[in-house]
């Protein structure tokens, strides 16, 4: 019976008061009138009545916004992932995105469904919400500004930064003159419309300009951290005169403007001496924790949202707020990154691209219908790659930078992107802009930043250079230069003690350089030095134990795979070596292939998936990008299956062919350098058969009698095995390996494949 306690109490419950319910309802009824209106049967149409309920659902301001965000993403996300795809920074395609859900492009081509996703009424929920995720971003913005930069390089900086402002701005003013009868809205003073062409065409945009000097290996160099310090001096100044031009506008008169800057200033002053001491108070208290409790958190956000109040009602914009309190936070990396991870998912990916559309929604591509029209756009843009472009090359060339370092510097400051869009936005909000000159704007903003990349390829190649080059010496034609590529810090010290294996005597004439790549979305400017240095410290601490210089290289980009083939084929290497995870090797390659159960994988399809005609292993992005450098690595390629490899004392080398013969070459390095004990196992008869092979292994061992032996395959027992630290096999051979399911291969070390 007591097992049955908690049914029978379940179904007394709520059998009983469900009755109860009902007794109420029932009761309820005699309360209303007499009369009650009862409809047609022929009207009661369920059907009818259920279209109509869904109808009024879709129509509902809530259900257009969520159906506006869903479409907005999916787009913005499509678009950014193609712009990356070939080479642009993922902002293009969501700008560019925006313009396709617009006027431009949709409402042109398909006017119903644009005005029943967009209607004129929706726009309003539309522009709050944008300029929400506008205020987060901002305040990341400001955090990922690292002012401590403008003090190392502060003269170089402000002149080449200040230069990029000034000569723009000057070009800008001067393209209002001949513009403002034309294109100025009706009742704006040419005050108003010549200072916001002005700050429009002077804008840089500092976290594009940021990624493409992280993707591009440049932020170790003094060209990259002149370049970031430049774009941070011009952010910080452009955002100012921005406030100003801003008060300027709303006031009508600079002379009445005084009293918005007066405000401002007492703000920015407040900001500095009261609130940064605040919250680096708190910064000092919960900085080295993992994580933060929600009322500090809360702290942080609700100040956030007083300081863009503030600059709201002082009238310089809530922007200005945030960037200014994302600049005061703690300068605490931790601590930043902390709060970046927090905001910069929800306001990059769900709420800047609803920014991209709403500015979309304001750019009419058709407006521009004459070739009058597109003349003026093409004048806007040379202006503004004239003002931006050659005024920072000029200035960088004046304080001392060569010719190819200014040109740098000039193409990376001509980058605009998102933060112009928000300058145009705010411009076309306070009526200074109409849509027409908005809409040129855009294009030419589009544009500057576009050509950037292109830009750059083109000045590296005139200069016959790359980004990468910085990092290193010169270096000798007759060094034996190894580079290992590594991801995770235990499969990088495997590679490291193999390289140094092959190196270790040759101190002088060899060198080692390790090679760690991070995606450019995970990386900021604040943070580039403790991801460098938590990614290589226990690189360089096993470096120390095996007294082995290495040159380290930290890179940020798009697209791993393609940056070590690039950096392994331009950078005059002889060996490149990866590593594949032991996971890899006892699950995939071995385990399962070898375990001869009834769910084997055919070897041949394998075989076809490793050598590339499938994709190696295309389910593990880690596989794809192993089958990507071999595929296209022009230099020899060594491929580590790690098995914890701790010593490279004991190495077995199968032979198969007469091509295995390069092999020979590896064991007589690792002999000299290693004093490492290496067995030839005749697969096929060939050290007998082979007179290429059969001397060289005989002279090697003449040479080194206590260090060779030759052996064939009966040799393959378990006790062999577990004295083993790695085997050295062919890409060709491994490929016969596998082919041949040899029983012993489960029991084998460490496996270095290498492609000749």
């Amino acid at each position: 019976m007591k097992k049955y306690r908690n049914t029978l109490f379940y179904f007394g419950v709520t059998g009983g008061f469900s009755a109860l319910i009902y007794w109420i309802i029932k009761q309820g009824k005699l309360l209303e009138g007499k009369e009650t209106i009862i409809r047609p049967l022929e009207n009661n149409d369920s059907w009818n009545d259920f279209l109509v309920s869904m109808l009024h659902n879709i129509q509902d301001p809530l259900a257009i916004l969520l159906a506006q965000i869903i479409m907005i993403i999916l787009v913005a996300r499509f678009f950014g992932w193609f712009f990356k795809k070939i080479g642009q920074p993922s902002v293009i395609g969501e700008i560019i995105a925006g313009i396709a859900l617009g006027p431009s492009l949709l409402g042109l081509y398909f006017p119903e469904f644009f005005h029943a996703l967009f209607p004129a009424d929706s726009l309003e929920n539309l522009k709050f919400l944008s300029q929400i995720g506008l205020i987060l971003f901002m305040f990341v913005i400001g955090m990922e500004l690292d002012v401590k930069v403008l003090k190392n390089r502060a003269k170089e900086a402000v002149v080449i930064s200040h230069a990029s402002i000034v000569i723009p701005f000057a070009l800008g003013i001067g393209l209002a003159y001949f513009v403002y009868n034309r294109f100025a809205p009706e009742g704006v003073k040419f005050l108003s419309f010549s200072l916001f062409m002005g700050i429009a065409m002077s804008i840089t945009a500092f976290p594009v300009l940021a990624r493409i000097v992280q993707e591009r290996g440049m932020h170790k160099t003094k060209l990259g951290a002149i370049a970031i310090t430049c774009a941070a001096a011009d952010d910080i100044t452009a955002w100012c005169l921005l406030a100003v031009v801003i008060a300027i506008v709303k006031a009508g008169t600079f002379e009445s403007s005084m009293y918005i800057i007066s405000l401002a200033a007492i703000y920015v002053l407040m900001m500095i001496f009261l609130v940064k001491p605040f919250l680096k108070r708190i910064g000092d208290l919960y900085g080295s924790k993992d994580s933060l409790s929600k009322p500090v958190v809360a702290i942080f956000f609700l100040l956030l949202i007083i300081s863009s109040y503030a600059t709201e009602l002082i009238g310089i914009h809530a922007l200005f707020g945030a960037f200014m309190m994302g600049a005061i936070m703690p300068d605490v990396p931790k601590f930043r990154t902390v709060f970046i991870a927090k905001v910069e998912d929800v306001s990059v990916i769900l709420l800047l691209p609803l920014f991209f559309v709403f500015t979309g929604l304001r750019t009419e591509i058709g407006l521009i219908n004459e070739p009058y029209l597109w003349k003026v756009t093409g004048f806007i843009i040379l202006v503004a790659v004239a003002g931006k472009f050659f005024g920072s090359a000029l200035a960088a060339k004046f304080v001392g930078q060569s010719w190819r370092n200014s040109l740098v510097i000039g193409a990376l400051m001509n980058t605009r992107g998102l933060m112009e869009l928000i300058v145009l936005n705010i411009g076309l909000a306070l009526g200074v802009l109409t849509s027409e000159v908005f809409t040129m704007m855009v294009i030419m903003a589009l544009v500057t930043t576009f050509m950037t990349g292109p830009a750059l390829d083109v000045i590296n190649f005139i200069f016959k250079t790359n980004d990468v080059t910085d990092h290193e010496d010169e270096v000798d034609q007759n060094k034996y230069r190894v580079l290992i590529s590594f991801g995770n810090n235990e499969k990088g010290k495997s590679l490291l003690r193999l390289a140094h294996s092959l190196v270790k005597k040759q101190k002088e004439t060899c060198s080692i350089t390790a090679l760690h790549l991070s995606l450019s979305d995970e990386m900021h400017t604040f943070n580039i030095e403790d991801k460098e240095k938590s990614s290589f410290n226990p690189i360089m601490k096993e470096a120390l134990v095996l007294k082995q210089e290495i040159t380290p290289i930290f890179k940020a980009t798009t697209d791993i795979d393609t940056e070590i083939i690039d950096i392994a084929n331009q950078g005059d290497y002889d060996l490149l070596l990866v590593g594949l995870g032991k996971s890899m090797f006892e699950g995939t390659l071995l385990g399962k292939v070898i375990g001869f159960t009834s769910r084997i994988i055919n070897p041949e399809r394998l075989l076809d998936k490793f050598t590339g005609k499938e994709g190696l292993f295309v389910n593990s992005p880690f596989d794809e990008r192993t089958r990507q450098i071999v595929l296209r690595v022009k230099i020899p390629l060594g491929v580590l299956i790690d098995k914890d490899l701790k010593e490279v004392n004991q190495v077995f080398i199968p032979i198969y062919s007469p091509e295995d013969s390069f092999l020979i070459d590896y064991a007589q390095k690792l002999i000299y350098n290693n004093n490492s004990a290496i067995t030839f196992l005749d697969m096929n008869g060939h050290t007998e058969s082979n007179f290429v092979i059969a001397s060289a292994i005989g002279s090697l061992k003449q040479k080194f009698a206590n260090n060779v032996s030759l052996n064939n395959e009966s040799v393959l027992l378990d006790e062999f095995l577990e004295k083993q630290d790695l085997m050295v096999v062919s890409l060709d051979s491994w490929k016969d390996l596998l082919d041949s399911r040899s029983s012993w291969l489960s029991g084998v070390p460490s496996v270095l494949i290498i492609k000749p």
